[in-house]
């Protein structure tokens, strides 16, 4: 396969369109909700919807909510869950409020069922793979650098507050880290995104520092190379998966063997149509909607000159419309008859 992402699938339920986020004892109500797949689904169904072939290890609990993401994922995706496995027990549940261009959320789970190595399952031949960084070893990332597989990193929220730089150990096994500026600059005691992408790229081959609407900053170690691609303003509805979004549009440039501006540009772009839409992992594009950006852009010059390359790119031919996240959760004889 093109992609393997391990991690947890969450059942997401998002909330858009507050006016503002509830104080104890209130109520307050939202113009729009969205039910989907989350957690590590977000990047599996972005780079699904991408073209590339993308396999899934994760526990998907037998209740209507772990049949919903089933369904979703494999049916209406395309995403491989062969690599996963059904356990008893109930799913883990996010609740997202999205307001002011930002999100709170609310999460509910249980540990999953790992392996000694830290997966659901086996590790399957992959061109690329993808990894939340955690301050447990996790052995299956150097066996799959070993593979010659591409490890894509990403690193959580540090709740203690302690950002210790060793919880960047595992980088040493991965081939590109895609922090946020904020995570990036309190990892490295940097004070701005950029002096932090440079610290950073003494750790692993290729960073990228995302910084919202202000685009992101990648320095390629190898090539001392540093490029900063600007964000494509949009009016944000939910940014929940964004940065999943990004990430899956950085992993098909790079397996791809773009320009390191190229694979930023395009992150950025995918990541900007995302946040256009609520739900997570329903949010991403496909080629059909990147199609659509790119006959209006184009007549904008300084848009059409940033992209060209995008003429190279887009697959001929029609392209499949996407599915966005929808209010009610479908049972599964629903699912199937919907599609």
């Amino acid at each position: 396969m093109d992609l393997f992402v391990p991690g947890v699938v969450y059942l997401d339920i998002v909330f858009t369109g507050l006016r503002e986020v509830p104080r104890p004892g209130t109520e307050v109500w939202a113009t729009g909700m969205g039910s989907c797949p989350g957690g590590v689904a977000n990047l599996a169904v972005a780079a699904a919807r991408l073209g590339l072939r993308t396999g899934l290890g994760t526990a998907l609990a037998t209740d209507t909510y772990g049949d919903f993401c089933a369904s979703i994922l494999c049916t209406q995706e395309n995403v491989d869950l062969s690599f996963s496995r059904r356990v008893e027990g109930h799913s883990p549940v996010t609740v997202s409020l999205a307001y002011d261009r930002d999100r709170s959320m609310i999460t509910h789970d249980h540990p999953p069922p790992l392996t000694a190595d830290g997966l659901v399952g086996e590790l399957p031949a992959a061109r690329g793979a993808s990894v939340s960084l955690t301050k447990d070893d996790l052995p299956w990332v150097r066996k799959a650098r070993e593979a010659g597989t591409l490890v894509f990193a990403d690193v959580g929220w540090d709740a203690s507050a302690e950002w210790p730089p060793e919880a960047l150990g595992m980088l040493s096994d991965c081939y590109a880290f895609l922090p946020n500026s904020v995570e990036a600059m309190r990892y490295t005691r940097a004070s701005s995104p950029e002096e932090a992408a440079r610290r950073l790229a003494g750790l692993v081959p290729v960073v990228v520092v995302t910084c919202g609407s202000d685009g992101a900053i990648a320095v390629d170690s190898a090539t001392g190379e540093l490029v900063h691609a600007p964000a494509v303003p949009v009016e944000a509805l939910d940014p929940t998966g964004a940065g999943d979004v990004f990430m899956a549009g950085f992993i098909l440039g790079t397996l791809n063997e773009w320009p390191l501006v190229q694979r930023l540009a395009f992150a950025n772009l995918i990541a900007s149509m995302s946040v256009q839409h609520f739900g997570g992992s329903l949010s991403a594009p496909g080629w059909g909607d990147i199609a659509d950006w790119w006959r209006t852009a184009r007549l904008d010059p300084a848009l059409a000159a940033r992209f060209a390359f995008l003429n190279d790119v887009i697959p001929g031919g029609e392209q499949r419309r996407v599915r966005r996240a929808g209010a009610t959760i479908a049972t599964l004889s629903d699912a199937h008859a919907h599609d």
